[in-house]
C-alpha cells in the first residue's frame, strides 16, 4: 500500500486518516507501507511542506518501509524525480496507438468546450490529432522542436469497479473523452503518473478518500492500456462537520501541525481519526495503534460520511492523557506550562501528587494552568450565592474562627492530609457534622463551594494562600 501526499500545504487530518488506514492494513497483512511524494505541481510544491508532512506522520506514530528519506527497490519516491519514467511509458502507449501527440492551443480547446456546451454535450476532445492520418505530421513537428502534450485515446465503453467500500461502481460509456497524460511542459498529470507509480511499485491495495472515486475511471483505462492487473480499491468515506458540510476551518483545526501546537497527544488524534469511517470489532472507543494493527480489517469501513466532532476528540485526548503514568504527565506538563508558573518550582513529589489529583479535570495539558490557578495558586474568594449562604451559617462561623487559630500556628511543612483530617475530627467532636461540616470546612479553606477532595487539595496549596483566603472571609 502507499500514502502519496502532495507537498502543497500542511498535512490535512483527512490525509492523516488515510495514511493511518494504509499503515495499519500493511501491518495487519505483513505487507509494505510506501510513502510517495506527489510533487509534480512545481508551482505550489514546497520542501518545507514535505518536511512538515513527514514530521507529522512520524509524530502520529507512523513509519514507512520505503520512501524519499529511506529509499527502497522501487524509487525514486518523489514524482519530480521520475519524469523520465513517465515519458518512457507514455511513449509505449503512443507506439501501441493508445495515445498521441496533440498540438492544440488553449484557444482551440476552449472553442471545443464552448461548442459542446452549446449543443448540450459533454466537452470531449474533438481535435484533429486523435486521427492517425495526422500522427506523422505530429512526429515531424516534434522533430522540428515544437512542444506537444500527450493525450490518451479513451475507449468508448463502460467500466465496472468492485470497490471494497462503495461496492459495485459503474462508469457508463462516454463519461470522459481523450485526456492529457503529459502536458506540453513535460509534466505528467495526476491520473497518469499515479497509475504508472502504483503499477511499477507493485501496489496491491489503494486505500484513499471517496473524493478520488471520480479519478478512478481514467485510471482504470490506463491500467487496461498497459495490460496491468488492477489493485484492490477501497474509497473511504469523507470527513464532514456536525453541520454535515465539507470539513473546513470553521469546524476546528484541519491540519495535523495545529493539533501538535495545541498539545494534543498523537496517540489520541490517531485513535480518534481511526474511528471516523472505521469501527473497532469490539466497539472500543479507546485503543492504541499497536493494538489495532493486529485486528485492522478493511471490511469494517463505513460508506457513510464520518462526522468530525471536536468535542469527542477532546474527550478521547483526555482518556489517553489519564492512561499515562504520572512521571510522564509531569514531564509533559513542564513543557506546556509557562516558564514562570509556580508548578515548576515545586518538588517532584508535590508535582506528581498534584497531577494525580487534577488529571481527571483536564482533557489536555494546556488546560492545566487554568485548573491549577483556580484551585491551588489563588487567594481569590468565589462570590457565588451558594458560597455566601454557606458562610452565613452559624456552624461555618465557628469553623472559620477555629481554623484561623489552627492555620496561624502551623508551618508549611506540617500541612498534610493527616493534619486536615485531624481538624475535621476536631469539629466532629464539637458536634458539627454532615454538610455543615464538609461545606463549611471547604468554604473556609478554599473560598469555594465545591472542588477536589480537601485532604488531597489543601496539602498541595501553599500555606500563605490558605492564610490569605481565611483571613479575607
Amino acid at each position: 500500500v502507499r500514502f502519496a501526499p502532495s507537498p502543497t500545504g500542511y498535512l490535512h487530518i483527512g490525509g492523516a486518516r488515510t495514511a493511518l488506514y494504509n499503515y495499519l492494513f500493511a501491518k495487519k497483512m505483513n505487507g509494505k507501507f510506501i510513502l510517495r511524494i506527489e510533487d509534480t505541481d512545481l508551482e505550489r510544491s514546497r520542501p518545507e511542506f514535505e518536511k512538515s508532512q513527514l514530521e507529522d506522520l512520524k509524530w502520529l506514530g507512523l513509519t514507512w518501509d520505503e520512501g524519499p528519506d529511506k529509499g527502497g527497490d522501487y524509487g525514486p519516491y518523489r514524482q519530480s524525480e521520475r519524469i523520465s519514467i513517465y515519458k518512457e511509458y507514455a511513449e509505449k502507449l503512443i507506439d501501441k496507438g493508445l495515445a498521441y501527440y496533440c498540438f492544440c492551443t488553449s484557444e482551440e480547446l476552449e472553442a471545443m468546450k464552448e461548442k459542446a456546451t452549446r449543443e448540450g454535450r459533454l466537452p470531449h476532445y474533438e481535435g484533429k490529432w486523435k486521427n492517425e492520418e495526422f500522427w506523422e505530421e505530429a512526429r515531424q513537428r516534434l522533430a522540428s522542436g515544437e512542444k506537444a502534450s500527450i493525450r490518451f485515446k479513451a475507449p468508448f465503453k463502460s467500466y465496472v469497479l468492485q470497490d471494497e467500500v462503495r461496492g459495485r461502481v459503474v462508469f457508463p460509456e462516454g463519461m470522459v473523452g481523450d485526456f492529457v497524460l503529459i502536458r506540453s511542459t513535460g509534466l505528467p498529470v495526476y491520473n497518469y503518473c499515479c497509475v504508472v507509480d502504483d503499477m511499477l511499485m507493485k501496489i496491491t491495495h489503494v486505500i484513499r478518500g471517496e473524493d478520488h472515486l471520480s479519478n478512478t475511471l481514467r485510471q482504470l483505462m490506463i491500467y487496461e492500456a498497459f495490460g496491468s492487473s488492477l489493485p484492490v480499491f477501497a474509497h473511504v468515506s469523507l470527513l464532514i462537520g456536525k453541520d454535515r458540510q465539507k470539513l473546513s476551518k470553521r469546524h476546528g483545526a484541519t491540519s495535523v501541525s495545529l493539533y501538535r501546537e495545541e498539545s494534543y497527544l498523537p496517540q489520541a488524534l490517531a485513535n480518534y481519526l481511526l474511528q471516523l469511517g472505521w469501527s473497532h470489532p469490539e466497539e472500543k472507543d479507546i485503543f492504541s495503534l499497536d493494538e489495532v494493527s493486529q485486528i485492522f480489517d478493511i471490511s469494517r469501513f463505513s460508506k457513510a460520511a464520518a462526522i468530525y466532532d471536536l468535542d469527542k476528540l477532546k474527550w478521547v485526548n483526555g482518556q489517553h492523557l489519564r492512561k499515562q503514568d504520572i512521571q510522564t504527565l509531569v514531564e509533559q506538563a513542564k513543557k506546556v506550562l509557562p516558564a514562570n508558573h509556580p508548578f515548576l518550582a515545586m518538588n517532584s513529589n508535590w508535582q506528581e501528587k498534584c497531577l494525580s489529583l487534577f488529571k481527571d479535570q483536564v482533557n489536555f495539558l494546556s488546560e492545566l494552568e487554568g485548573v491549577l490557578d483556580e484551585n491551588v495558586f489563588t487567594d481569590k474568594i468565589n462570590d457565588s450565592e451558594k458560597l455566601q449562604e454557606i458562610l452565613s451559617w452559624d456552624s461555618t462561623q465557628i469553623i472559620k474562627t477555629k481554623l484561623k487559630e489552627f492555620i496561624l500556628t502551623i508551618d508549611a511543612d506540617s500541612l498534610s492530609s493527616e493534619v486536615v483530617e485531624e481538624w475535621m475530627s476536631y469539629f466532629k467532636s464539637q458536634n458539627i457534622k454532615g454538610k455543615n461540616l464538609f461545606m463549611g470546612f471547604r468554604a473556609c479553606l478554599t473560598g469555594k463551594d465545591h472542588g477536589p477532595e480537601l485532604k488531597d487539595l489543601i496539602p498541595l496549596t501553599p500555606l500563605e494562600i490558605v492564610k490569605k483566603r481565611i483571613l479575607s472571609l
